[in-house]
């Protein structure tokens, strides 16, 4: 492979991995928060991608103005699912609260597609579509601004973990009962940390909707934000721009090899391998904190 070409795959990787590392950082606020795996953030990043959409055609609001609006309409989703749906859950083992989340995923991915429509749908954020020159190598305009706004929110995020909110999360995180014994509303602090999930998964659906546009392909973004959150630590937030990079640049090299040799789909394939390795070799990731129970 051209020395160029690799490297214009390997810049471009890292950029869409900052994407997946935004997708996982929901799943991560949630398990600090709760202890729980989100797996509905991949469609809450397609309906944020949506509501987007529906905001700037519909409404008629321009690309960029619609995104703060959609940012409010998510959190505010995220406050709900939390209130009339995990709430109830309080008390439940840990795998059906997970199976909870599943169920959000299922369902709207089929109820949002079923509102607007299933078919393709232009999401324009005022994003140049000429490439950057780095030398030889293309770099896509849209992937180094979304990864530029992926790296500020997923950074925003650590500074907030050093502040006494963010503490707050990390001490409900460690262990519910004493966080309830000291006068923290733990039910407050998880609500927040799923109404930011919201927030961050339709961020990186209203960016990635804007480079290959709107439908229900967005809520895929689940298996690329877990593999992140896996790899990194379930746990560690810092964690998730090494493993997004990381699985980033691996697909796009992958996918650069392989695609032309067996005719595509290999870069889909990434991901999983990603996920079965770290659970089989690193169950806790490259950063999480290692969970010693003694009996």
């Amino acid at each position: 492979m051209d020395m160029a070409f690799a490297g214009e795959l390997a810049i471009n990787g890292a950029l869409v991995g900052l994407f997946y590392a935004l997708v996982g950082l929901g799943i991560v606020l949630i398990y600090k928060a709760s202890g729980v795996v989100n797996l509905a953030q991949g469609a809450l990043a397609m309906t944020g991608g949506y509501v987007a959409w529906a905001a700037a055609s519909m409404a008629g609001l321009p690309g960029w103005a619609a995104v703060p609006v959609v940012l409010a309409a998510m959190f505010a989703l995220g406050l709900a699912l939390e209130r009339v749906v995990l709430r109830r859950m309080t008390g439940e083992a840990p795998i059906m609260v997970i199976m909870v989340t599943l169920g959000v995923e299922i369902m709207l991915r089929g109820v949002v597609p079923g509102i607007w429509g299933a078919d393709v749908k232009r999401l324009d954020l005022g994003i140049g579509q000429d490439p950057v020159f780095l030398g030889p190598m293309l770099i896509n305009t849209a992937y180094l601004v979304g990864g530029a706004v992926s790296l500020a929110l997923i950074l925003a995020a650590v500074v907030f973990f050093g502040t006494l909110q963010g503490i707050v999360l990390r001490a409900v995180s460690d262990d519910q009962v004493a966080a309830w014994s000291v006068g923290i509303r733990v039910e407050h602090a998880i609500a927040l940390a799923w109404g930011i999930s919201g927030v961050t998964a339709a961020s990186a659906g209203i960016l990635w909707g804007s480079v290959q546009g709107v439908d229900w392909t967005l809520s895929l973004f689940l298996v690329k934000g877990l593999a992140v959150a896996i790899l990194g630590g379930l746990d560690s937030v810092p964690g998730l721009l090494v493993a997004g990079l990381v699985v980033g640049v691996a697909e796009s090299l992958v996918g650069g090899l392989l695609d032309p040799v067996v005719g595509g789909g290999t870069r889909d394939v990434v991901a999983a391998m990603i996920i079965l390795l770290t659970v089989l070799v690193r169950p806790y990731g490259l950063f999480g904190r290692v969970h010693i129970e003694r009996v």
